[in-house]
């Protein structure tokens, strides 16, 4: 049986490069780094790791019949929706131009995944 999860991992052009985005955003360490795989450990004990994947082709959001789709993403808890969104971007993430909540904000992180940075506990 499974017990818990230890590591979500995605693909990317530059592994290292990701990892050091998500360490700028979130303030966690790298646990691994290297040219084909670098990670990083949640406050929770999960892994994300960053898997570099020749000829990646970033997702499109919002989805589009025939391009590529999201398979995943990460939802940030945050206190102060429009602070998030700041610090995103100076980490060097971008706003997505179509949002669907008040209370949540899509980003796209350097590789184009998204991401949400989100005020509801879920």
């Amino acid at each position: 049986m499974i017990s818990s999860i230890i590591g979500i991992a995605f693909d990317c052009p530059n592994a290292n490069e990701l990892a050091d985005f998500y360490v700028k955003l979130s303030g966690w360490e790298k646990e691994i780094s290297g040219d084909e795989f670098a990670a990083i450990r949640t406050p929770q004990g999960i892994l994300l790791v960053f898997q570099t994947v020749e000829n990646y082709v970033p997702p499109v959001w919002p989805w589009k019949n025939g391009e590529q789709q999201q398979m995943a993403h990460i939802d940030f808890k945050i206190d102060n929706l429009q602070e998030a969104e700041e610090h995103a971007i100076k980490c060097g993430a971008k706003k997505a131009e179509i949002q669907y909540y008040d209370t949540s904000t899509v980003m796209l992180d350097p590789a184009g995944h998204p991401f949400c940075l989100s005020t509801i506990q879920q």
